[in-house]
């Protein structure tokens, strides 16, 4: 590869490609799949000056190189990160409000000497001086009751994390499958969502396999994961910082703590690491199983650890299912045995369990949706009907109770901003078709609530419901669907 300045960063050694997918995918995926790459970039020499149409340049010739040879191992990367405007872009990117991390250093504070700031730390990556700071253990409540790990990564190993995670997109996008979609440019929980509902609603799909990996993000083992980096990359330098982070270990109760291995979730890196050991464990895996061991069709849906399948036959799935297992088992996952599962799901499903005397078909649920057989009013064909997981409403909607009681004092008109804005924000995700009824569902509790503390603090002990229903009409805006249909959506994309 060339460097910013046109010369030449060193020898690039090609290594023996991994198997990639066939060219044949499925619709949904084709139509979700990866967008256009721009065109070849004239191989100008950047200005003495680095600017940032410079560094966008550098980037596209790693990109083109990269999808050009898909046996090619860069083996000089490192000045893509320590460039000045590579640093300064990432430090603008970052959340200004974020909690701060080991080293106590907020966005406000480094920015107030940042070029000094960037300069220094530039210098440090530059000459090896860098030293990845450990990540602060906080614990978020889940949904279910229990506490997640959450790790708060110290200012500069953001900023750092970003700049490297920039130049390693530029690798990794040209060679991520198209069923994946977590964490990666242009994608989302809705791009994965729209293609799982057209491939559940366009292929023959017979059975859902609702996987799910124990504690993925804590298991991750460190050797596989950097055995997997080196494929792709043999700048040394670039694989030290990774295994910097990797190794800084945690802060927990103000002990630290070595960690062998997972990815502190928190971090920039850490979702493109896990995709990265995905790639190569999973999705390279299962697109060579479907179209090498499967009798039937096979969809593949995955969205970082949340991982969905479909099958035509069910011996398919259950012979699936086994080899999965013992395929994550050889990289140190595991499937945990309560929450994958096997259902029977799809445009038979119904009919076929009737017949067996088994009642409705099973629900899965899907990044925060419950996924439903059903069938369409107007016509009787099926469908799948999409709603609010109960447990998702049921923690937003505790959130929101405890927010109000603290809150219960300040002016109504300020109360009743916050309270639009996070109902807007739930309708924004969760306002897909069909899901009305919960979206009017959630409305009606949050005003419910708000109810309830506006009473308390009346001096009457109460407020009249017609005064509530003008405040709600008031702040509160009307259910509404943000998202189209899944087809019409996939149509426009593609």
């Amino acid at each position: 590869m060339t460097n910013g300045h046109g010369k030449s960063d060193g020898p690039v050694v090609p290594t023996k490609s991994s198997n990639r997918a066939g060219q044949s995918m499925p619709v949904a995926e084709r139509a979700e799949g990866r967008g256009s790459t721009k065109g070849n970039l004239q191989q100008q020499n950047a200005s003495r000056t680095p600017s940032r149409e410079d560094a966008h340049s550098a980037l596209e010739r790693v990109r083109q190189a990269a999808k050009k040879d898909r046996k090619l191992r860069f083996t000089a990367l490192l000045h893509h990160v320590y460039n000045l405007e590579a640093l300064r872009t990432a430090y603008f990117k970052l959340k200004r409000e974020a909690a701060p991390g080991a080293d106590g250093e907020t966005w406000q504070h480094y920015g107030e000497r940042l070029e000094r700031n960037l300069q220094d730390l530039s210098g440090r990556l530059k000459r090896g001086a860098y030293r990845a700071k450990p990540v602060r253990r906080v614990y978020i409540p889940k949904a279910d009751g229990r506490q997640r790990p959450l790790g708060v990564t110290a200012l500069e190993d953001k900023i750092v994390q970003r700049a490297t995670v920039e130049v390693m997109n530029a690798i990794y996008e040209t060679d991520f499958l198209g069923f994946s979609y977590g964490f990666r440019p242009g994608r989302n929980q809705h791009n994965a969502l729209d293609a799982l509902h057209v491939a559940l609603q366009t292929r023959e799909v017979n059975w859902v396999l609702d996987v799910d990996i124990r504690g993925f993000f804590d298991t991750i083992d460190h050797a596989w994961l950097i055995k997997f980096v080196e494929h792709r990359i043999a700048d040394r330098r670039i694989v030290r910082l990774i295994q910097k982070w990797l190794n800084a270990g945690v802060l927990e109760d103000g002990k630290h703590l070595r960690v062998e291995e997972g990815t502190p979730q928190g971090g920039s890196a850490s979702p493109l690491l896990a995709n990265l050991y995905l790639h190569y464990v999973f999705d390279l895996w299962v697109q060579a199983w479907r179209r090498k061991r499967a009798y039937g069709g096979v969809i593949v849906v995955r969205y970082a650890d949340d991982i969905v399948l479909g099958f035509q036959e069910k011996t398919d799935a259950e012979r699936f299912q086994k080899e999965l297992a013992e395929r994550f088992r050889k990289f140190r996952l595991e499937l945990h045995p309560k929450k994958t599962r096997l259902l029977e799901f799809g445009r038979y499903a119904a009919q076929n369990r009737r017949w067996a005397g088994q009642g409705k078909p099973e629900t899965f649920n899907f990044l925060g949706f419950t996924h439903i057989c059903a069938r369409k009013r107007s016509n009787g064909r099926f469908t799948v009907w999409r709603q609010t997981i109960r447990k998702r409403m049921q923690a937003k909607l505790q959130e929101v109770k405890t927010e109000l009681q603290r809150r219960m004092h300040d002016p109504i008109p300020e109360v009743g901003k916050w309270l639009r804005s996070v109902v807007e924000g739930h309708y924004r995700y969760y306002g897909v078709p069909m899901n009305t009824p919960a979206l009017n569902k959630f409305r009606f509790h949050i005003i419910r609530r708000w109810h309830r503390v506006l009473s308390r603090r009346s001096q009457n002990g109460r407020v009249e419901w017609s005064r509530m229903q003008r405040l709600s009409n008031r702040w509160l805006p009307a259910p509404r669907i943000y998202h189209p249909y899944p087809l019409e959506r996939l149509g426009v994309t593609t």
